[in-house]
């Protein structure tokens, strides 16, 4: 293996003759000589070929080259800084990074402020959140794809070493545009009244296991999408109606793009769960399965 004559030692004396403005000063701050720090400069520019600092006056100012080195060097050490924190973290029992799905009809906005306060206590730790609908939230946490999943619909799956909690109950109603011909019954809408329109599904994000689809009108046609977010849109240009969560497109309501229309014998409640897997005990997933548990107990309280 070719030695690379760009050291961590290198980097920090760099950084420091450009912070403090000349090498004394940088020489007083790293509690070394002056002739070391001049000594490190100097075998680092002969191996590279380049000139990294130049004299202005009495100050020691980077080249182009020095400036470009010691940018992307100040990655490195922030890399390198952040290596050292995760080890000792994961060292004592906290783990590096909490991978999460979260499924595509969960309200957010509660759980990323819960997030935000687990990562000022805890900024080592990663969180990497991905959405999943349905069953695929259930096949990411079997699969050990993700350490949490939240807002997974019930029922948990048997056998499977799950542990998980009630952490919302959600009710979703019928939607559709504002000038659909739902909105211009002069009766109660019931359930054979939406046969002859077209609803609108989300995929399940499930690979691998039974897909599951939820609040489906029987016997209708179908107009399938990815998302909650083309779910919505798909509604609003009129393709099709759809049962969705209120809080969900309280925005659109508010504006007059979506109309809710009640309709008999339409029950939608469905809970949604928080779910881990019993073998990982690590401290940080545990900490901040306290917290958002926490959260929404006070919320739906």
């Amino acid at each position: 293996m070719i030695s690379n004559p760009i050291t961590l030692e290198a980097l920090v004396v760099i950084d420091a003759i450009e912070t403090r403005g000349s090498f004394a000063s940088a020489a007083e701050q790293l509690n070394k000589v002056p002739s070391a720090l001049s000594y490190i400069v100097q075998k680092l520019e002969e191996q590279l070929g380049v000139t990294l600092f130049e004299k202005q006056g009495r100050r020691s100012v980077l080249t182009p080259a020095g400036r470009h080195l010691l940018e992307e060097g100040r990655k490195v050490m922030t890399s390198v800084n952040t290596l050292s924190e995760q080890t000792r973290t994961i060292a004592n029992g906290w783990e590096s990074k909490i991978r999460i799905a979260v499924d595509s009809i969960f309200e957010t906005s509660k759980l990323f402020e819960c997030l935000n306060s687990f990562l000022q206590q805890h900024p080592n730790i990663e969180i990497d959140i991905r959405e999943e609908v349905m069953n695929g939230g259930w096949e990411a946490i079997i699969d050990d794809k993700v350490d949490l999943v939240i807002g997974a619909p019930a029922p948990m799956p048997q056998q499977k070493g799950l542990r998980g909690i009630n952490i919302c109950n959600v009710t979703s109603s019928l939607m559709v545009n504002n000038d659909h011909p739902l909105t211009k019954l002069q009766r109660s809408v019931t359930l054979s009244d939406l046969k002859p329109y077209r609803t609108v599904v989300v995929h399940d994000s499930a690979k691998f296991n039974i897909p599951w689809s939820i609040n489906i009108v029987e016997q209708s046609s179908r107009f399938y999408v990815s998302s909650v977010v083309h779910k919505i849109s798909a509604i609003k240009a009129g393709i099709g109606i759809g049962f969705l969560p209120t809080h969900i497109v309280k925005s659109e309501l508010e504006a007059g793009e979506l109309v809710c229309v009640d309709v008999e014998d339409s029950s939608r409640k469905i809970e949604h769960l928080m779910a881990w897997k019993l073998t990982n005990r690590g401290l940080g997933l545990k900490r901040l399965r306290e917290m958002i548990e926490q959260s929404f107990a006070e919320k739906r309280g």
